[in-house]
């Protein structure tokens, strides 16, 4: 992982436009969204992991864009070096009355695999490592507590550590991606997946809450 001091500069504003329409729920990009909460998730690739969430009943926007890093409005090719310390990330806007956190999260870690470290699959560095950027509180202890939960149900099969980061998402530490990156699944239905369900059920909410008091 690059260090602030070794990260590129990045640049003072973004170098590129991106449209404000989603392409398929038809909600603006950068909201405002009212009665909504956001959740970054990294989860390799971007593409496959925006595509679960807008396809999820009470999310009311996604986007993919760059999270986690330090160089100021990076391009793809620049976050692909390895060299402004981001990851990939969808961002989920979502009702919290319609879908709850733990249902948001359940996606997260049944459709990729947390332990992998800097990859996912096939696709190797940084940017590509599993990650959630939390937003309130509470979604951070419950990413926690479903974190842990998790461990032990992919202990129990002989799987290792899970490398997740955990992180609150710093203000206007978010960067969106260029346009052809957004919904690129719906306008490129042949294109490139690498999620899937894993077979590995999370426990339920009511035994996490059970087993974390």
């Amino acid at each position: 992982m690059v260090s602030p001091q070794q990260a590129l500069p990045g640049h003072p504003e973004p170098v590129f436009e991106v449209g404000d329409t989603h392409a398929v729920l038809g909600t603006s990009l950068r909201g405002p969204w009212p009665g909504t909460e956001s959740i970054y998730l990294a989860m390799g690739c971007f593409w496959g992991a925006e595509e679960l969430y807008w396809q999820l009943p009470g999310v009311v926007c996604t986007s993919v864009g760059y999270q986690g890093g330090f160089s100021p409005n990076p391009t793809y090719e620049e976050v692909c070096t390895g060299m402004t310390g981001h990851a990939e990330v969808v961002h989920v806007a979502y009702d919290p009355e319609l879908v709850p956190t733990y249902d948001i999260l359940k996606v997260f870690w049944e459709n990729h695999d947390p332990t992998q470290g800097m990859r996912q699959g096939n696709d190797v560095g940084t940017q590509y490592r599993s990650a959630v950027y939390a937003t309130t509180d509470d979604q951070r202890l419950l990413a926690q507590a479903t974190l842990g939960a998790y461990q032990a149900v992919i202990t129990a099969r002989g799987y290792p550590a899970i490398t997740t980061e955990l992180s609150m998402a710093s203000e206007h530490s978010y960067y969106l991606a260029e346009s052809i990156h957004q919904q690129y699944l719906a306008k490129v239905p042949h294109g490139y997946r690498c999620h899937a369900n894993t077979g590995l059920a999370l426990p339920g909410p009511d035994q996490i809450r059970s087993s974390t008091g």
